[in-house]
């Protein structure tokens, strides 16, 4: 086995599963015929076979019975269902590894049985270029070695950080939203640049750069933004007018209310799941 990662099935087949699937593929961790997976939905097994040329169908309990770590990455509301149909496959050899948002160590436990080995996670999507940004908390009976192998596949794809369950919903609010707030920010960068007269491509091109430019230097300096900030923004000059307009605009307030909404989002899907 690759890296002694041991097979693994993703039970569900969105997005999420995607991009997971596809670091660790390019990351060496795992081969296609290392994975499997399942989801009730067509287009999705179709969208994730082409994607990693891992073999998707539509029996859960296949997956299961080839896995010995599986990823539960189906909606919420879909989890009660799903842990009541693998509840009597799953054996003391599986890892269970939840990334569906909102959803409480406790209610995988009663779910499956409080002797399950479990871990929650909160990834985001850029796990497929190995940029994720991840939190992650342990049930009560996974072990050191189970966690070394999450931290491990986690850290394969971007970085990784164990924390107490209570903080993963603002983790969810902040990192797992957050790659659409920067896009955004990204969208209304070159429309800014083309309203000033740059080509379209131009304009996207160095608004993303800027960002990714800008957050290396912060996890690179290990400077708080706040210093980088001063160091870009001279006297007078054409930052701080552009800072300026930015607190006019109620940016700052606007982005820590975007993280909320999502926070508390991610609490109220825990009490629907």
């Amino acid at each position: 086995m690759p890296g002694d990662v041991p097979p693994i099935g993703f039970l569900g087949a969105g997005q999420m599963a995607t991009a997971l699937a596809r670091g660790w593929l390019a990351a060496g961790l795992v081969t296609p015929d290392h994975v499997r997976a399942s989801d009730p939905v067509p287009q999705a097994r179709e969208a994730f076979t082409t994607e990693t040329r891992v073999r998707a169908g539509a029996n859960n309990l296949e997956v299961v019975a080839l896995s010995e770590l599986l990823i539960l990455a189906v909606k919420p509301q879909s989890m009660p269902a799903l842990l009541s149909e693998i509840r009597p496959q799953v054996m003391a050899r599986h890892l269970i590894v939840s990334i569906a948002a909102g959803v409480t160590l406790k209610q995988l436990a009663e779910g499956l049985g409080p002797k399950c080995r479990l871990v929650r996670v909160m990834p985001n999507t850029p796990c497929l270029v190995g940029a994720s940004a991840s939190g992650y908390a342990a049930g009560e009976a996974a072990t050191e070695n189970d966690l070394n192998l999450v931290e491990r596949l986690l850290n394969a794809v971007g970085r990784a950080y164990r924390l107490p369950e209570h903080l993963l919903d603002a983790v969810t609010g902040l990192s797992g939203s957050g790659p659409a707030y920067v896009y955004v920010m990204i969208e209304a960068l070159s429309d800014g640049g083309v309203h000033m007269g740059l080509p379209r491509d131009v304009a996207t091109a160095l608004a993303a750069q800027t960002v990714l430019g800008a957050a290396q230097m912060v996890l690179q300096t290990q400077q708080h933004p706040a210093v980088l900030k001063d160091k870009v923004t001279s006297p007078g000059g054409t930052t701080i007018a552009g800072l300026h307009a930015l607190e006019r605009a109620g940016f700052r307030t606007a982005l820590i209310d975007a993280v909320e909404a999502a926070t508390q989002r991610a609490r109220e899907l825990s009490k629907l799941a």
